[in-house]
């Protein structure tokens, strides 16, 4: 369990180029201590710290990747750490607050490790002044649930899932707004 989980980590090192090689190393090393429960035998778990919603990928999918509403969903998964994902987080606020009329809803799965809940995801929503929903991915089994959000996903991040319930389009990639905008409106 813990190979994968490294492995997961070594791949979103490598899609954030930007990232700091010895603060990857560090969250690594701290989060196998953290993260020990084993989610394939035990029911989905949620949990709220700091006023975040933590999940385990079965819980995640149930709540909030399979809806079926009049609602569009857009769905970014990212980290603090994450440049890319950074940059682009204005933009899918942005979507959020124009769109809103369009039942057009963001949210963001935070993949940063539970440890720096805290110290790390928390202040920078503040900070940034996120108002759309934010929620940990809490679940090291990355070879199980990558392909479950999309067989296209190969585990980089940014990582952006849009659906409603007739359609779903997933992207591997950071966005500009028009580009994003564009593949909103797609699906509206």
């Amino acid at each position: 369990m813990k190979v994968i989980y490294c492995a997961f980590a070594l791949l979103l090192l490598i899609s954030c180029d930007d990232t700091s090689k010895k603060e990857v190393a560090e969250q690594s090393n701290e989060s196998s201590e953290v993260l020990q429960e084993d989610t394939e035998d035990v029911l989905p778990i949620t949990r709220v710290e700091y006023g975040i919603t933590a999940y385990n990928f079965p819980a995640l999918d149930e709540a909030l990747l399979q809806k079926k509403t009049d609602t569009t969903y857009v769905v970014n998964f990212w980290a603090t750490w994450c440049k890319p994902c950074v940059k682009e987080m204005p933009y899918f606020e942005k979507i959020a607050s124009e769109y809103a009329k369009d039942k057009v809803k963001v949210i963001f799965v935070s993949l940063d490790f539970p440890d720096r809940l805290g110290t790390q995801v928390v202040p920078f929503i503040e900070k940034n002044k996120i108002q759309s929903e934010v929620v940990l991915l809490d679940d090291d089994n990355a070879n199980d649930w990558i392909p479950k959000v999309s067989t296209k996903w190969q585990g980089a991040i940014p990582a952006t899932l849009i659906y409603n319930q007739n359609e779903r389009a997933f992207f591997e990639r950071s966005f500009t707004y028009e580009e994003l905008e564009n593949e909103v409106k797609s699906l509206l």
